[in-house]
């Protein structure tokens, strides 16, 4: 009897750690979604600095468009010169979002490629002229929550 117990108990604990894992999955990528909702939404009040907090405050960050920016400070510095005023930001619209997740070896999600289109609604255009196009977003699990690494925009 108390081997049976034992294994009853084995097999319960490990189709607990196997939901476990699900669970977390789930609430990885829920989180990411939750990010680009709220960079959404400080897009269209016009907000490009809480847009920026779904970036990760780093030397190395980069976005890849026309050309290569590496920086947070130069990528933040970038938006507010091509989208200089709530009209040239206009009302965004994100669609088709994809999440990836890339667990290690170990099973640990640290990573997520996200993909999907973007549409801009605007009355006005500044130094950015594109109101439609792709994104490839490559995300890290940071102590902050996810943060986008690479941004490339096209």
């Amino acid at each position: 009897m108390t081997i049976r117990r034992f294994f009853l108990a084995l097999g319960f604990a490990l189709t607990l750690a196997g939901s476990g894992r699900a669970a977390t999955t789930g609430d990885d990528a829920t989180a990411i979604r939750l990010v680009l909702g709220q960079q959404q939404a400080a897009w269209n009040s016009g907000d490009v600095e809480n847009f920026m907090h779904g970036y990760k405050d780093a030397p190395d960050t980069t976005f890849v468009g026309s050309s290569v920016r590496k920086g947070y400070r130069m990528i933040l510095a970038d938006y507010r010169k091509h989208y200089a005023n709530k009209a040239q930001m206009g009302r965004l619209t994100f669609s088709g979002i994809d999440v990836r997740l890339l667990p290690e070896a170990g099973g640990a999600v640290r990573y997520a490629l996200v993909t999907g289109r973007f549409h801009l609604d605007r009355s006005a255009h500044g130094e950015a002229a594109q109101d439609d196009g792709v994104y490839s977003l490559l995300w890290e699990k940071t102590m902050e929550g996810w943060k986008i690494i690479v941004d490339h925009t096209s």
